[in-house]
């Protein structure tokens, strides 16, 4: 497998990194903090992401996408690690995307595909019912009401869940499998509490009690919904691994920037050997988490049925190589580093919020084990 970006890779990363290095900066992350932006993210943005095809890059063409796959949608997810970009992308246009491609029927893939691709919706998908990621853990319940359903159970931190038009919700169902239903969060007995996070993202508590559901909101299209589930996470794992590449990236050139800068006994401090050993530990390992993740995310797109291993491996090692990174960047900075003046420290919160999404690093290195047969 080659790790070298080929011609079509390196303009799609080229092509994003000049749309959000000029539409999405990090002073814009700041705006939002700072006016209190109720739902986190900007709607204009998110509709100028899909005017440049973002928004459908796993949508297929037939339903109005590029269909680039999960290799172009990490590398747009690395530059929005880069420059702290706050949107619905990994919420809608990967985890949404992926429900509706791996478990939607026919209709439901022809009536919301199209509205990802056009940045119509906002989707939220609706998993985690404890503090910590578990997957397995589903105490939300589905029951059978005549042609449809009732839904009943709590969602926590339900990424873009804030701004959604439309919830994906993982409920078991009677026969106690785990099955995703599409859900209006204002719809009667649907209730939300807003969340603003560290990184100053908006996710959500949702609560559902006893709200009717019809029967075409159940994704019926996938053969073992079960796992379907687990592809659609392991999807968002791997895609939430490159954001969290682009944060360690760009917040170790932001630190190389101002140790070349900054003198101190009046020599530049980059001539530091302590400082050097450490940009040199942190160069080591930012190869080691791109290798991983750029693995993850091919071996999606050509040998979906290996890719539960890697995606694994790429979220457990993005975490820890972007704590790691900001971490040492806000050390290296010195006392300026914990100022809202400097940079640094917003990329520090966005690692920690971030590494929880879909299980940080130890739920991934458990994984890892568990997938090897340890």
């Amino acid at each position: 497998m080659s790790f070298v970006l080929n011609e079509d890779e390196q303009m799609m990363r080229d092509s994003a990194r000049g749309f959000f290095g000029e539409s999405a900066p990090v002073s814009a992350l700041r705006k939002l903090r700072d006016d209190n932006d109720p739902i986190g993210f900007s709607k204009d943005l998110w509709a100028s992401m899909a005017e440049m095809g973002f928004c459908g890059v796993l949508v297929p063409e037939d339903h109005g996408g590029v269909d680039l796959g999960y290799a172009a949608a990490g590398l747009i997810l690395e530059e929005m690690g880069r420059h702290l970009t706050s949107s619905p992308f990994i919420a809608t246009s990967v985890l949404a995307a992926s429900a509706f491609n791996l478990a939607g029927t026919d209709a439901q893939k022809v009536e919301h595909l199209p509205k990802i691709a056009a940045g119509e919706a906002i989707y939220a998908f609706a998993i985690d019912e404890r503090a910590r990621h578990n997957p397995g853990h589903i105490e939300t319940r589905a029951t059978k009401d005549g042609n449809g359903f009732r839904l009943s159970g709590k969602k926590r931190f339900v990424a873009a869940g804030t701004g959604a038009d439309t919830l994906i919700v993982a409920a078991r169902t009677e026969d106690d499998k785990i099955n995703l239903f599409l859900v209006d969060p204002k719809a009667a007995g649907v209730s939300l509490q807003s969340r603003r996070t560290i990184d100053s993202h908006m996710p959500a508590d949702f609560t559902f009690e006893d709200v009717k559901l019809d029967g075409d909101a159940l994704l019926a299209g996938a053969d073992d919904p079960e796992k379907a589930y687990e592809q659609i996470l392991n999807a968002g794992r791997a895609c939430q691994a490159a954001e969290s590449h682009g944060v360690a990236v760009q917040a170790f050139d932001t630190t190389l920037e101002y140790l070349k800068g900054r003198e101190q006994f009046g020599v530049s401090i980059a001539t530091f050997q302590g400082l050097q050993h450490r940009a040199a530990h942190l160069y080591g390992e930012l190869e080691l988490s791109q290798s991983l993740v750029r693995r993850a995310l091919t071996t999606l797109d050509t040998q979906p049925s290996q890719a539960p291993l890697w995606c694994m491996a790429a979220k457990a090692k993005a975490t820890q190589v972007s704590r790691l990174a900001t971490s040492e960047g806000i050390q290296m900075h010195g006392g300026v580093g914990m100022t809202d003046e400097y940079d640094i420290g917003l990329y520090y919160k966005r690692a920690q919020a971030a590494g929880e999404f879909l299980g940080d690093d130890h739920f991934g290195a458990g994984e890892v084990a568990r997938l090897s047969g340890y």
